[in-house]
């Protein structure tokens, strides 16, 4: 329970498409998941509700597991924790879906408590686009040589600078992030590629898949990368991957992750 004895923090897993939104941070000329969200709260609270989430998803970006914290009325979550979640996805618009929330700790924190993140980027690998697809993946016509982009991934890993790698206008105060998997796969027409660090710098995920295609289309050898991230400059690397084909696939805490949580509806 809350130090509020009228209020319960929640966690809710949070399912949405990118396409519809700008980006999960609210903002005042565009509509946003928190925005959304945080509006479907109110209606059931009766009062404005501020939210936190794991992380923060740009225009175009994909979730299947955002965690995002709240603290609402007692009374009504105590009532049935599912009738809630129903409540909150009756209000919610098509294209950002509830799909887990429980009781947690007072002190809990969806960004502060989370101990690392893991995205999955997509990457459609056929000479013809998917007319099905088109905000799903980042077509790439081009043969990409899987093994050598798996050896230039393995330079990215463990505890490092990773300015070469950081989006322009990034506000964090260290470049320094461990990233403790980055695994490459082809199946049929897909590349997938997962990464899980403890932190992300601003578009670090997708120049982490530019210079890797740039790797798989021939133009660098795989040992550049390790070059790269010594120079600690952006400017020195390949393009940023189009936001449609990322994907926030998990948020990891001390004893549960979001993927635990879908599915389940319960106040204890």
């Amino acid at each position: 329970m809350n130090q509020f004895s009228d209020t319960q923090r929640i966690a809710m897993v949070v399912e949405f498409d990118g396409q519809l939104f700008h980006g999960w941070q609210k903002q005042s000329n565009a509509i946003t998941v928190q925005a959304v969200l945080e509006s479907a709260l109110a209606k059931i609270e009766g009062r404005p509700l501020a939210t936190a989430s794991s992380g923060r998803t740009d225009a175009g970006v994909h979730a299947e597991a955002m965690l995002v914290h709240a603290d609402v009325s007692a009374r009504h979550w105590k009532r049935s924790a599912r009738t809630y979640t129903q409540g909150v996805n009756r209000y919610l618009p098509d294209g950002v879906v509830v799909v887990g929330v429980c009781a947690v700790e007072s002190d809990f924190h969806a960004r502060f408590s989370c101990q690392s993140r893991r995205y999955r980027y997509q990457i459609w690998n056929r000479s013809t686009p998917s007319a099905l697809l088109t905000w799903r993946y980042w077509w790439m016509p081009r043969n990409l040589n899987i093994d050598a982009m798996q050896e230039a991934a393995s330079y990215m890993l463990g505890k490092q600078d990773f300015s070469s790698l950081q989006g322009a206008g990034c506000q964090a105060h260290s470049a320094s992030r461990d990233i403790g998997v980055l695994t490459i796969e082809k199946k049929g027409c897909e590349v997938l590629i997962e990464v899980e660090a403890d932190g992300f710098l601003y578009h670090m995920v997708r120049n982490i898949v530019g210079n890797l295609v740039h790797v798989g289309i021939g133009h660098w050898q795989p040992e550049y990368i390790q070059e790269l991230l010594a120079l600690k400059k952006r400017s020195e690397g390949a393009v940023t991957a189009p936001s449609q084909g990322l994907y926030f696939v998990d948020a990891i805490y001390p004893n549960f992750s979001a993927r635990d949580l879908i599915g389940r509806q319960s106040n204890e």
